[in-house]
């Protein structure tokens, strides 16, 4: 196990789901959503604000257009001491290992710090600190997971350029 090489895996309530499999990128400007998560909070589509500005860094090398903004509430911690802020998350239709991604704002909001190398994150709540964890195994997996599919979707577009130009 290496220190800091894990991502931090985080699981809060994003409206009304227990999300467990949320990304803290504090190297990130955005919050995003995948469809497959915000279908599955049974939210109309008819929620969504229209966006027209792509983003870039999140297709390797290409620009990635939202299908919209939705505004939900996120919650941190647990009954007797939790914190809840609403976010704006970009909705993507793209595929995704993690439920959604929280970036920098999140982290403003919130007033959140992480420590990477014991994969916490702590906020101040109405009841003290309030510390949630991943555990490096959970981590591990979705890393794992992340690699797979980062993997699969560059040869899916990578291979059939290479076959072709190498029978020309």
């Amino acid at each position: 196990m290496r220190l800091g090489r894990y991502p931090l895996i985080i699981n809060p309530i994003v409206y009304k789901k227990h999300l467990t499999k949320v990304l803290m990128d504090g190297g990130s400007g955005l919050n995003i959503l995948y469809v497959d998560t915000l279908d599955a909070m049974h939210i109309p589509q008819s929620k969504l604000c229209t966006v027209g500005s792509p983003f870039h860094g999140v297709i390797l090398g290409a620009q990635a257009y939202p299908l919209g903004q939705i505004d939900l509430p996120v919650t941190f911690g647990n009954r007797a001491n939790f914190h809840s802020e609403v976010m704006t998350f970009e909705r993507v239709d793209f595929l995704g290992s993690y439920h959604a991604i929280l970036g920098r704002s999140c982290y403003a909001k919130f007033m959140a710090i992480t420590n990477y190398a014991y994969l916490k994150l702590k906020m101040p709540g109405p009841n003290g600190v309030i510390t949630m964890s991943s555990a490096f195994s959970h981590a591990f997996m979705c890393d794992h997971e992340h690699f797979e599919l980062a993997t699969m979707v560059i040869n899916s577009s990578e291979l059939p350029r290479l076959w072709e130009s190498s029978t020309q």
